[in-house]
């Protein structure tokens, strides 16, 4: 079997044999080569100590103990690494000890999985542990004894998952065992590392699937509990799964490839099974969408997200339960287009297409149609205070004032109004108005 290899990668290769060395392409970029994907990152491995390397590549660097040394190419960094054996992993993630390999099966031996331990050269695929026959199976498989692999880098439970989600794969029986029976190893790893595999099965192809692997495995109990309670907890009316599933099939069906809205599609009934009440013989779950948004903050600061992401998160949550009846008047519509924000409206639809699949129910109804429908009438009407025709300068020109808090309260006061009647958006009538909201915020305080 042939590829058709960058010229850098040819470069790298031809070089490091003009000066006596092995070189090979390793891991992912192999596996990439032989089911068709796009080869994101280029890794090689040779016989040739640190040192040697850089006199062959005399922009490279190497600032590391590990053997890798840095080649810049055109934007990015290709990594070329000695041969090496690796001893201890106290602390689950690196080796204690590095040591130069004698040859390339050794240093293959030491990888994660075996359709990530084949090598390329000029002269073809090198596979010692049955990578491409993995490959055809479409199986993750630990080199060696995965109980030891997991105890090196304990991540290498959650990326054996991620793997099999990014490329459609199940995993190999004694491999999936020791994931389980070495889960609690996953403590010992950071929030940081956990996040970004975790978000890698998200943003997946084959997401749902992840998770099941996560819970079936029990890392998932360790990395959301909240989720897992979802299990068994029984739903009424036209759901057909219990919570747990119904996450996990609206995460399948949402239609997103927006990692943070499948996010927030998995996460949506969060809040059920703290909410459950059993009322008629039939179970409820009354403000389970504000329970789910104060959840989903906990797991957005476990998970370490940043601002935004928590605060999305917590807005789709918080404003998923939106119903729709023709009776709904425009402005109540504009208050709900208030709340999820013009530019997130299409995510709150995605999400409540993968919720009624998720459900058993069809994609959409003639009742989701209409609000669609009137949404996209209302689009160009006034939804936050930044589209009044007056700003605070104006307010406090008018009643000759410093900046301050009371600023803000009447021009939330005017823009109550326009979300009323938009045809109230007009600078005349607003700048008439302020005199009115000043009383309004005296009464106010007054009361208070």
């Amino acid at each position: 079997m042939t590829f058709q290899l960058p010229d850098d990668v040819i470069s790298i290769l031809q070089r490091l044999k003009k000066s006596g060395f092995d070189g090979f392409v390793v891991g992912g970029a192999v596996r990439d080569l032989l089911t068709g994907r796009p080869v994101d990152d280029w890794d090689f491995t040779t016989n040739a100590v640190p040192e040697e390397i850089q006199k062959v590549f005399h922009a490279s660097f190497y600032d590391n103990k590990f053997g890798t040394v840095g080649i810049p190419r055109d934007g990015s960094v290709f990594e070329v690494t000695t041969f090496r054996t690796e001893q201890g992993y106290s602390d689950k993630r690196r080796p204690d000890k590095v040591e130069w390999g004698k040859n390339l099966e050794e240093d293959l031996s030491r990888r994660d999985f075996t359709i990530n331990s084949m090598a390329l050269s000029e002269a073809g695929i090198i596979d010692p542990f049955g990578g491409q026959k993995d490959l055809d199976k479409k199986i993750i498989r630990g080199v060696g004894d995965p109980n030891q692999r997991f105890g090196e880098d304990a991540l290498r439970m959650m990326r054996a998952i991620r793997l099999g989600a990014e490329l459609g794969f199940g995993i190999e029986e004694k491999t999936l065992e020791a994931i389980k029976n070495n889960k609690d190893l996953i403590k010992q790893i950071s929030w940081e590392r956990i996040r970004d595999e975790f978000l890698k099965i998200i943003d997946s192809d084959f997401p749902a699937d992840g998770i099941k692997l996560l819970h079936s495995t029990e890392l998932l109990e360790i990395i959301l509990p909240e989720l897992v309670k979802g299990a068994g907890v029984p739903q009424g009316g036209h759901h057909i799964y219990d919570v747990f599933t119904h996450g996990l099939e609206s995460l399948r069906f949402c239609p997103s490839r927006d990692l943070w809205v499948r996010l927030a599609t998995l996460l949506h009934d969060v809040g059920k099974p703290d909410t459950m009440v059993i009322r008629d013989g039939k179970p409820t779950f009354y403000n389970h969408e504000v329970a789910g948004a104060r959840m989903v903050k906990a797991i957005s600061d476990r998970l370490r997200l940043p601002r935004e992401k928590k605060d999305f998160l917590w807005k789709m949550v918080r404003w998923h339960m939106f119903a729709y009846n023709p009776e709904m008047t425009d402005s109540a519509i504009r208050r709900f287009m208030r709340r999820v924000g013009k530019e997130d409206i299409p995510k709150m639809i995605e999400l409540r297409v993968g919720d009624r699949k998720g459900g058993g129910s069809r994609e959409t109804s003639w009742r989701l149609e209409e609000l669609k429908h009137r949404i996209a009438g209302l689009m160009n009407d006034p939804l936050t205070v930044a589209d009044l025709k007056i700003d605070g300068f104006d307010v406090m020109k008018a009643l000759d004032v410093k900046p301050g808090p009371v600023i803000g309260k009447i021009l939330n006061f005017l823009f109550e109004e326009v979300l009323e009647d938009p045809a109230k958006n007009d600078r005349g009538y607003l700048l008439s108005r302020i005199p009115a909201a000043v009383d309004s915020e005296e009464r106010q305080q007054s009361s208070d």
